[in-house]
């Protein structure tokens, strides 16, 4: 997996170095307003950095290291999810091709032994860089010379006679 990220797509190192950034012009006196417009963040951002660093100085603005739960999948095993994702819904036993968050879920568990709630398997498929997508839902049957017939002679009518 890639380096963690903040919710702006910023790596940690990046967010420490502004938070750093802060706490140097904290001390040479700088507005809260003047350091958010200067680093891009808000004002109010600045103003906890600014009780922290007040409390502990520059270290006090220092990463503690990544927030929230760690990826129960190791990414030897997120590597092989992946590749278990691209052989299809329909090597994994399921009749479509279409693959759902219980779906996945349900692969996950039976290769890893690891039990995940759809909203997680959702954050895990955002982690690989996957997204949503909807398949295209055309019948077999479907006939583009009538359609067109039919939009440009049978609805017009139809559509005049209301």
């Amino acid at each position: 997996m890639g380096k963690r990220t903040g919710k702006r797509g910023r790596d940690v190192a990046v967010l420490e170095a502004s938070r750093l950034r802060a706490g140097e012009l904290l001390g040479q006196g700088w507005s809260a307003a003047r350091i958010a417009t200067e680093l891009d963040v808000a004002e109010s951002t600045v103003y906890g950095w600014q009780r922290r660093w007040r409390q502990g100085g520059a270290d006090a603005l220092r990463s503690t290291g990544p927030r929230g739960r760690s990826c129960r999948l190791s990414d030897s095993q997120s590597a092989q999810l992946r590749q278990e994702l691209l052989r299809g819904p329909q090597a994994h036993g399921y009749s479509t091709e279409l693959w759902t968050l219980q779906r996945i879920g349900a692969v996950i568990q039976r290769l890893f032994e690891v039990r995940y709630t759809e909203s997680a398997v959702w954050k895990l498929l955002d982690r690989m860089g996957w997204s949503a997508q909807r398949p295209a839902r055309r019948a077999k049957e479907r006939d583009e010379k009538r359609i067109a017939d039919w939009k440009g002679n049978d609805w017009p009518r139809i559509k005049r006679g209301h």
